[in-house]
């Protein structure tokens, strides 16, 4: 038998550290105030849910243009967010100029990451593709 007596109880885990966590809503209409924006809520509420750090949010609400896109992404880095998000854009069309945006100012490019995230977040959002139809 193991002698108990003297065993250590298990280190406690640190608290987990605060994070700053940059959220970009990418819409034309949203952004000019022609609907009101529900992504940026949206990533605040999953976020808070998902993880245990004390967040805080960096929000930008923006219109689908390269520039201002690339540039917010950049200013996010900058003042220290430890990760970046988008949401929004108009879908894989010619006006849809978030990717190019982003790979302009990516120091990386993380393979396959885009594609798994659409995968998954097809448990969470309903696409109109996953309820086609095909004769």
């Amino acid at each position: 038998m193991a002698d108990t007596a003297h065993a250590t109880a298990p280190t406690p885990l640190p608290a987990p550290e605060a994070v700053r966590i940059g959220i970009v809503s990418i819409s034309d209409r949203a952004s000019s105030g022609v609907y009101e924006d529900k992504g940026l809520p949206a990533l605040q509420q999953w976020l808070t849910g998902a993880l245990l750090n004390p967040i805080t949010f960096d929000a930008r609400l923006i219109p689908d243009e390269q520039g201002s896109i690339s540039a917010a992404l950049v200013e996010l880095a900058d003042t220290g967010c430890s990760l970046i998000l988008t949401t929004g854009g108009t879908g894989p069309a010619p006006r849809d100029v978030t990717p190019e945006a982003t790979l302009a100012v990516a120091d990386k490019v993380m393979p396959g990451f885009g594609e798994q995230m659409r995968r998954i977040s097809q448990h969470f959002v309903p696409r109109p593709s996953s309820r086609a139809r095909w004769r």
